[in-house]
């Protein structure tokens, strides 16, 4: 097998492959974390009638949809092995999280509108899972073996800096203040007409930032592959199985390096979930606080992903992997040991410092092996990697309370964890990667 060949995409194309991210903010921090979610449990589903709690169907909603983009996410890994099918792909996908988006303007704060907000939360999280796969597949066209830590890096940076805009745009103009009028547009609380009013523009801001991408993938660098024949959905389930079974014959590491990246992933995203609940019921940091904490978690985050980044290109994804792990890990014990809000800031952002970093290099690294296999396999493994993401996706929520229960404090919550990160660090310590991984 020759030298790969250097890849034709320009600074254009990385821009716009990175301004995806940027969108898909939308998603991520206003959809299924800060506001949306927060409006369906707090406002929406109140005085629901029942004994199941507005949270605890958020968490069922959540994790059906996580099992729909676990079966799915293959399928789609084996459909977008061609270029032009990503674009399409992630060009439907994309257009439908922003219909469903802007059909959160319908939700009204009533009981009776949480079953379809919840339904509407949960396709629009599918949507955003399944987009990733074809966007991540568009890696190796905007980036070559050298360069492609750096320009991961980048996306994943692009993404907390759109959070921070779109979050900061959010409470600004729709949710800051008290009274009846809420932010600077003065929209009443009253239906939860300001709330509704900001996801319209959050379904315009991933429209806007998204089409860039949509419209300029044509022209990126083409695979050196032949297109693989036009499958159907078994057809694509036999495939996957031949794909699976001829990798875990090949070579059994990636395989083992998709378990062990599904763990200390899902290590990360407990921390996302669960740090707003730790800072309010045990470090004492109020609600709004809260946010704007998000948004200098995400602008840490982001500074995290580009040095991540430059450093993958310079030592090695796995380096940058377990070190980030083992710094999340101590300043998670740390933070279990100590109390107050100073506490929480400066530990909760050295965790976030840390998480860009492995986020990044952690699906550079998905490349670099995927590379290392056969031609045409790059669409297949980030259908893998989302996949076993998502299947393993209960372990972070289940550990935070066995450990919540059995300490009987909601601190001990940050031991379940930890524990998840130690477990996916562990791991990685056996995985090999290329050399230039």
């Amino acid at each position: 097998m020759g030298a790969p060949a250097v890849v034709k995409s320009g600074r254009s194309q990385v821009v716009a492959w990175a301004l995806w991210d940027t969108g898909a903010a939308a998603v991520s921090a206003i959809v299924v974390t800060f506001v949306f979610s927060v409006y369906l449990t707090s406002s929406v589903g109140r005085d629901l009638p029942g004994e199941v709690s507005p949270a605890s169907w958020l968490g069922r909603t959540l994790a059906i949809s996580g099992l729909i983009v676990a079966a799915v996410a293959p399928v789609v890994g084996v459909w977008v092995a061609g270029p032009h099918r990503r674009r399409v792909t992630l060009a439907a996908l994309t257009g439908t999280a922003v219909l469903l988006i802007a059909s959160m303007s319908l939700i009204r704060d009533s009981p009776a509108y949480l079953a379809p907000g919840l339904a509407l939360l949960a396709l629009t999280a599918a949507c955003g899972d399944l987009a990733s796969v074809p966007y991540n597949a568009m890696l190796k066209q905007v980036s070559t073996p050298r360069n492609a830590g750096r320009i991961s890096g980048f996306g994943w940076a692009a993404g907390y800096g759109g959070s921070v805009v779109l979050l900061l745009l959010v409470y600004a103009g729709f949710i800051s203040g008290e009274g009846p009028g809420r932010g600077l547009l003065g929209l009443p609380t009253h239906d939860g007409l300001n709330v509704r009013a900001a996801m319209l523009l959050a379904a315009a801001w991933l429209a806007v930032f998204a089409l860039p991408l949509v419209f300029s993938a044509h022209r990126m660098a083409a695979d050196d592959e032949e297109l693989p024949p036009r499958l159907g959905l078994f057809g694509a389930y036999r495939r996957l199985w031949s794909d699976i079974s001829a990798e875990w014959h090949r070579d059994r590491n990636l395989v083992f390096y998709l378990i062990a990246s599904a763990i200390f992933r899902d290590g990360l995203a407990g921390v996302f979930a669960f740090g707003a609940v730790l800072g309010v019921n045990v470090y004492g940091i109020s609600a709004g606080d809260v946010l704007i904490f998000g948004v200098v978690a995400s602008v840490v985050a982001a500074v995290g992903a580009i040095a991540g980044g430059l450093l993958d290109d310079r030592i090695g994804s796995k380096t940058v992997i377990i070190g980030s792990l083992v710094a999340m890990v101590a300043a998670g014990t740390t933070l279990m040991a100590l109390s107050g809000p100073k506490a929480f800031w400066v530990c909760g952002l050295l965790l976030c410092l840390f998480i860009g970093p492995t986020q990044s290099s952690a699906r550079t690294l998905l490349l670099r092996m995927a590379r290392q296999g056969r031609e045409g396999f790059e669409g297949v493994a980030f259908g893998l990697y989302t996949m076993t993401g998502r299947a393993v996706s209960f372990l972070a929520p289940w550990l935070f309370s066995v450990f919540v229960d059995v300490f009987h404090t909601d601190r001990a919550g940050m031991g379940g964890l930890c524990t998840v990160l130690g477990i996916g660090l562990l791991a990685m310590l056996a995985v090999r990667v290329p050399r230039s991984g």
